[in-house]
């Protein structure tokens, strides 16, 4: 280990124990920054040591929470901005980023392994709602809080756990393909699960939840698809012209769903269709020949490293707006609440896991739908609950989840790595270094 890392190491260590120091003594005034410095410095120190590499960015994320409980006001409010206005717009371009790495051939692991796909979002839209059902029972949440768990546990997985799944010499491709029909499916399927679980305990607003879910994920995933598609032809084939013509499709899917299911004049109608076009396909093309066209001129741009950054700090300031917003509710059922979450993600992957051993999977498939069902996509269910105006409220679990699980998620994926699965160390997919 470098010297520089060994001196973060000892920062960490020191300081966290100033922490414990404070607490026990109850000198508040120096609590907060003791913690921050701990947690940052042992990330910093992670990032520099092979083993524990893994575990930087789920530290970073743990540091941001604890700014955000100890110093909440720059992450709730800016002057007269509203900081839980940015978790939509910043959600809108981590989907844009996941779909400018992708293709709609990603799809096809529907093909090449249906029953591995079918078990993994099977298990994806009901281990977790059902659990997060039972949870909220046991331990007698109020209405909104356990609305939350139930929000997040049938949110579809995110990028997280295709990173993890990389991490545990899992399936790669088929954890793609699951992420990317759970979340297709995410509009009709969140809002029906919400609806049957909690719609007796919140007011759920089933097509107003889907219009939210294709706009905050759907859409900007299909920029993403445009953008990639363009970014790397420079003449349109057959095949991405018919591509082209079903992401416009979803986009008029869309407007065609917001038409029959509220008032609205068919000008109107034009008129938020030709404005989705321009903006989730028009914009796109745009950004991708700009951007082919200075690369042709200048030094090529990395755009899948900046673009990974990007994602990891947008989930990251999400995390810590909802930790804010949340934090008296927090304070008030904190201990309980994170308890709840750690059951909640724990007994997805158990449950995941072990359903897939019992249906003869693969064992690099059971690891890959078991990090599916138990990592979720926390970024969908905060802006979620920001739609509802419900941000310090639905979205607390959300927030507690989406940093537990990347902490669960590194841990297991770490211990998965040093147990080989079928294939050789040699034919297994490496690992890129920016998302670890």
């Amino acid at each position: 280990m470098q010297t520089k890392y060994k001196v973060t190491g000892l920062i960490s260590v020191v300081a966290f124990l100033l922490f414990l120091y404070f607490q026990l003594t109850d000198i508040t005034t120096w609590e907060g920054p003791c913690l921050i410095t701990a947690l940052l410095a042992m990330a910093i120190t992670a990032k520099g040591t092979e083993k524990f590499s893994g575990f930087s960015y789920s530290l970073m994320i743990l540091t941001a929470v604890a700014v955000s409980l100890y110093f909440p006001a720059p992450f709730v409010q800016v002057g007269s901005f509203q900081m839980k206005n940015l978790i939509v717009p910043l959600l809108q371009i981590i989907m844009f980023g996941m779909g400018s790495q992708m293709s709609l051939n990603d799809f096809a692991g529907v093909i090449k392994m249906p029953k591995g796909v079918l078990i993994g979002l099977c298990c994806q839209f009901t281990i977790m709602p059902i659990v997060g059902f039972i949870i909220i029972y046991i331990f007698n949440f109020p209405a909104e809080i356990a609305a939350g768990i139930i929000l997040i546990g049938s949110s579809p997985s995110g990028m997280a756990s295709n990173v993890m799944s990389f991490i545990a010499k899992a399936n790669l491709a088929l954890s793609v393909t699951i992420t990317a029909c759970a979340t297709l499916l995410a509009p009709f399927m969140t809002p029906l699960l919400m609806k049957l679980l909690v719609g007796h305990m919140v007011a759920i607003d089933f097509w107003g939840m889907m219009i939210g879910i294709f706009s905050m994920v759907i859409l900007p995933i299909c920029a993403g698809l445009i953008f990639n598609m363009f970014m790397h032809r420079i003449r349109m084939k057959q095949n991405d012209q018919l591509q082209l013509l079903v992401l416009s499709g979803i986009i008029l899917l869309k407007n065609v769903i917001s038409f029959l299911t509220a008032p609205m004049e068919t000008n109107t109608l034009m008129i938020n269709f030709g404005t989705d076009m321009a903006l989730f396909a028009g914009l796109p093309i745009a950004l991708a020949t700009a951007l082919r066209y200075y690369q042709q001129n200048h030094q090529a741009i990395d755009l899948e490293k900046i673009l990974s950054f990007i994602s990891m700090a947008g989930i990251g300031l999400i995390i810590t707006i909802i930790t804010a917003a949340g934090r008296d509710s927090l304070l008030q059922v904190g201990q309980i609440l994170i308890l709840a979450c750690l059951l909640h993600n724990c007994m997805g992957y158990t449950l995941g896991y072990g359903l897939s051993r019992l249906f003869r999977l693969k064992e690099q498939d059971c690891r890959t739908i078991a990090l599916e069902v138990g990592m979720q996509n926390g970024g969908l269910a905060s802006g979620i609950a920001v739609e509802l105006g419900k941000t310090a409220t639905l979205g607390l679990a959300a927030a507690i989840f989406g940093s537990m699980m990347n902490v669960t998620g590194s841990s297991l994926a770490s211990w998965w790595r040093r147990r080989s699965p079928e294939l050789p160390e040699d034919k297994l997919e490496k690992i890129p270094a920016e998302l670890i």
